[in-house]
């Protein structure tokens, strides 16, 4: 007897039972809905990609972290996430493509990080992004919340807050305070607020070289609590009344400036105040973006981090071509917002099923309950057909452990008279009908369902 492998699962990989993947279905459905909804084209692009390509602006910890492997002679990597890609892809097919260019991709992308909770290496993103032709207006920087809260809000999900801030702010700001430290390596250390705090924050960019005293009164003003216009007001009062190009505070005067319309336009969109807010300590780690950026994170949670980040780059597609390629856009965690809501029990019970209808016949010739069956599915009933020879109370069992709200017993006498029992699975009532009475039963009962929100914050 040849030897048992044991069965198991590389870590930080994630596998989901059958219901909880009918649920992440759903999810992903409600995503890819919503950015449709806002005229943005699907794509695809190749999980492999040569390594030169997709190092080309890699570094730091994203380098040390990839997969990269060689088959024959070809050095290849795995994607690590959506954007750059893309931004390959654009400047491929620069030619033929229209702009602005809006696309969403919900796909996996692969990181050699530490396996921890809500944190994968092999994970799905959802993103979307808006590419211009050698310039972007500044009101697509508004429209991406807008496709955040009504993602949010199509999930069910409304206990959430997308926090904004805008990189030449925080530029502007190190050279008001005249500061001599790398901008990459501050960026990088503000980045990590949420999760060090003030002291640790501090004490890391004094390492650096930024006197005491500046780092504490940067540190003041980018965790200063306001709402956005005082935060805006405070901002616009460290301007100098000097507006040429040539100004010192001309970068923090164009992200002031920036940072302003965006907020505006984001309510004139229709996103509620409540939902977003300006925080001066965003900053994203990685450092293609150039002007305003997003977090998002889930209230009750703030221990997992951003499920939902992105922004402004305007050089990004400067590694494969001249052609100036702006662009903004956002990523959804996928997998790790799904990590959350299942593990808090978020998710809508009530959506679990795989079907509509469990047809069960009674007798030896199922040619009867297969023919049902089609017309079931037909009507858009979602239908299976228990094909197995075992006893009545096994074929009920199998309706109710998989939540399957409805059953049709096809009998002799059923079939005789042209007749089903229908058998509502979560009241118990039964009655005999023609198919056409059970399609509208199951069918009145399904269609309110269908328009329920996956997630259930209760």
């Amino acid at each position: 007897m040849a030897n048992i492998v044991q069965p198991r699962t590389l870590s930080g990989f994630m596998e989901l039972l059958p219901d909880e993947q009918i649920m992440f279905e759903r999810v992903k459905a409600k995503l890819e809905q919503t950015f449709g909804s806002y005229g943005f084209f699907p794509l695809d692009t190749p999980v492999l990609e040569y390594s030169e390509i997709l190092l080309a602006k890699a570094g730091g910890e994203t380098e040390k972290q990839i997969y990269r492997f060689e088959k024959g002679d070809t050095d290849l990597t795995m994607r690590f996430d959506l954007t750059v890609p893309l931004a390959k892809y654009v400047a491929k097919n620069q030619g033929v493509l229209t702009f602005p260019f809006k696309r969403y991709q919900i796909g996996k992308s692969y990181r050699g990080e530490r396996a921890q909770k809500g944190r994968f290496r092999e994970f799905y993103q959802a993103d979307i992004d808006i590419i211009g032709d050698g310039s972007l207006s500044i009101v697509n920087d508004a429209e991406i919340p807008s496709i955040i809260y009504n993602t949010f809000n199509a999930l069910g999900v409304d206990d959430f807050t997308i926090r904004i801030n805008n990189r030449k702010v925080l530029n502007g700001l190190f050279a008001k305070y005249e500061l001599k430290a790398d901008p990459a390596e501050v960026l990088r250390i503000i980045d990590k607020f949420d999760k060090i705090g003030f002291d640790n924050v501090k004490a890391e960019l004094t390492e650096l070289g930024v006197e005491e005293g500046v780092a504490a009164e940067l540190l003041g003003l980018l965790t200063f609590k306001g709402t956005k216009a005082e935060t805006l007001d405070k901002l616009k009062a460290m301007l100098s009344g000097d507006t040429s190009p040539e100004a010192k505070d001309a970068i923090l005067r164009t992200g002031v400036e920036e940072l302003e319309q965006v907020v505006k336009y984001i309510g004139d969109f229709g996103v509620p105040d409540k939902y977003f807010a300006i925080d001066l300590t965003i900053a994203r780690g990685l450092d293609y973006y150039t002007g305003t950026v997003y977090e998002t994170t889930i209230t009750k949670h703030p221990e997992i981090g951003s499920v939902c980040s992105g922004g402004r780059y305007d050089n990004l597609a400067g590694f494969y071509t001249t052609k100036q390629l702006p662009g903004v856009g956002m990523s959804i965690g996928l997998t790790r917002l799904f990590y959350i809501l299942n593990e808090s029990k978020y998710l809508n019970d009530k959506l679990k099923s795989p079907a509509d209808v469990l047809v069960i016949p009674m007798t030896e010739d199922m040619g009867k309950a297969v023919e049902i069956s089609a017309a079931l599915r037909r009507a858009g009933i979602r239908t299976q057909v228990y094909l197995e020879q075992k006893k009545f109370k096994a074929k009920i069992g199998y309706a109710d452990k998989l939540g399957i709200p409805f059953c049709i017993f096809l009998g002799e006498d059923e079939i005789a008279a042209n007749k089903v029992s229908l058998k509502n699975m979560i009241d118990g009532d039964q009655v005999t009908c023609d198919t056409e009475e059970a399609i509208r039963t199951i069918k009145g009962f399904i269609e309110p369902l269908n328009e329920e929100k996956p997630v259930s914050l209760g």
